[in-house]
């Protein structure tokens, strides 16, 4: 099993997810030993979500499930980023492809791309 240094950060390192393909940041969350040994085993990316403190198996709610094609991990061992497919086109719960759908212009943010899907209708919670 690779080791990872989950020690360091009280139990939790982050984990980028970039599109495997065009290179686009997808998103950034965090992954526990759990998480990351059930990413290894399964091919999908699981992450650990520290507002429902349980694991977070990427899609559950929406079908928007992430495909690891690649792990990479940093000098540390205390990061990683996760090359995907993301199936179903959006990574984020608002909407949109990207969790990075703001910047910053002229002290405010600007969202920059569209909506794919309306959140309301895939979380019925």
């Amino acid at each position: 099993m690779i080791e990872l240094d989950f020690e360091k950060s009280g139990g939790l390192i982050p984990a980028i997810a970039q599109d495997a393909d065009d290179g686009a940041i997808l998103m950034m969350a965090y992954i526990n030993r759990e998480a990351w040994e059930e990413t290894l085993s399964t091919g999908r990316a699981v992450y650990f979500s520290r507002s429902r403190n349980r694991l977070w198996r990427k899609g559950e709610e929406s079908g928007n499930v992430q495909l690891v094609r690649e792990i990479l991990v940093d000098c540390d061992g205390d990061t990683v980023v996760f090359k995907v497919e993301q199936v179903g086109g959006a990574a984020c719960h608002t909407g949109h492809r990207s969790c990075f759908f703001r910047k910053v212009e002229s002290g405010a943010l600007v969202e920059i791309a569209p909506v794919l899907f309306d959140p309301a209708k895939v979380y019925k919670k």
